[in-house]
């Protein structure tokens, strides 16, 4: 009889071992569309001028994972750590498979380049750490992701990838 409570102890100091560790992993959410990678570090020396600054180097990619569905980004938000945030206010479409780069700094969104200006030319993602939310139109999470420079930059060139 006593091999049971040692067991079931066994148990759930493991189920709580993995309790402890799913923080450290992405949620997952059910949505076609999600965060496929940032580049949080732009590339130069950080310069925030809207002329011959370097923030159009800062980019979020959120691709659509959908095989079938066309997802329209009216409507979704993009928020970071800070309460930044960013709301595609036009249409724009995603077929399965496609993606977008949201950009800093000004410029022409276009579908054929697969680009969305913030038209702010001020940094959104900290170059040390920060958390990444994409939500949807009514409110709900599509995909969050934290990341810190030491831990999840293992070749230090400022993008992270998620997804694949």
């Amino acid at each position: 009889m006593r091999k049971h409570p040692v067991i079931a102890v066994s148990f759930t100091a493991g189920a709580l071992a993995v309790l402890v560790a799913a923080p450290a992993q992405a949620a997952e959410y059910t949505s076609a569309l999600k965060v496929r990678g940032v580049q949080y570090d732009a590339p130069g020396s950080d310069s925030n001028r809207c002329t011959t600054g370097n923030t159009h180097l800062e980019y979020l990619t959120i691709k659509n994972y959908s095989s079938s569905a066309t997802v329209n980004l009216k409507g979704y938000v993009v928020k970071d750590k800070a309460g930044n945030r960013f709301d595609f206010t036009a249409n724009h479409y995603l077929q399965p498979g496609d993606y977008v780069k949201l950009r800093g700094g000004n410029g022409n969104d276009s579908d054929a380049n697969n680009v969305v200006y913030r038209d702010n030319c001020n940094f959104m993602w900290n170059n040390d750490a920060d958390t990444i939310y994409l939500y949807k139109p009514a409110g709900s999470r599509a995909d969050v992701h934290s990341y810190t420079k030491r831990n999840n930059d293992r070749d230090g060139n400022g993008y992270i990838g998620y997804h694949g």
